[in-house]
């Protein structure tokens, strides 16, 4: 491993924080927002199916709509961009343009594609799997988005204080898409509140 990757990956983690004060004048471009995604994308999901879709507010516009739905909390206007992080209901109907590329170039073969869908086809019959599966997978790519935020120098906070039910019909999300989170974007306006982590031995189990 080259140890100067390494450093610079615990350092990002390290320091990233939640935010919730920003500094209302910053500005993320377009560009940026979508290079953060394209690296969130990266993150792994079960049967590489991607379960996840992103809501983009960028505009103030698109901050002040949102505003009510996440219970008027000013860090929905005040950072630079909020996303929306959707779990994928059903992510199985990815199979296809998952695995067919994969076939034709020749790095796997139909029949282990053909087995692959087989078990996904079966799992996905159960509605519970699938909304787990959604939340897991999407969850696992929100972490990624604020890690990649961090590491090009903007910050971040989940939010999950926001009511689901309006914002899908405010923002006409479809049935396959639940709502998960919002992530607020931007570059605070004052140091996060100062936080502890428990130590080891409250949450590890050796065996």
């Amino acid at each position: 491993m080259n140890t100067t990757y390494a450093e610079d990956v615990m350092t990002v983690i390290n320091n990233r924080s939640s935010v919730r004060h920003y500094d209302k004048t910053a500005k993320i471009s377009k560009e940026e927002l979508s290079e953060i995604l394209t690296f969130t994308t990266k993150a792994p999901s079960a049967w590489n199916l991607q379960h996840w879709h992103f809501t983009v507010f960028h505009s103030d516009d698109a901050k002040q709509k949102l505003l009510p739905v996440a219970y008027n909390q000013s860090q929905i206007v005040d950072s630079s961009a909020v996303i929306a992080i959707l779990g994928d209901l059903e992510a199985n109907q990815n199979t296809d343009i998952v695995y067919d590329p994969l076939v034709q170039a020749g790095h796997i073969t139909q029949e282990i594609k053909d087995t692959l869908a087989g078990q996904i086809s079966r799992a996905y019959t159960d509605k519970a799997f699938a909304r787990d599966a959604a939340f897991l997978n999407a969850s696992l790519a929100a972490m990624q988005l604020m890690i990649t935020a961090k590491a090009m120098g903007y910050d971040s906070c989940a939010i999950g204080g926001f009511n689901k039910e309006s914002f899908v019909k405010e923002f006409s999300i479809s049935e396959r898409y639940v709502p998960i989170m919002l992530i607020s974007i931007g570059k605070a306006a004052k140091p996060a509140h100062q936080s502890n982590r428990l130590d080891l031995e409250h949450v590890v189990t050796w065996l």
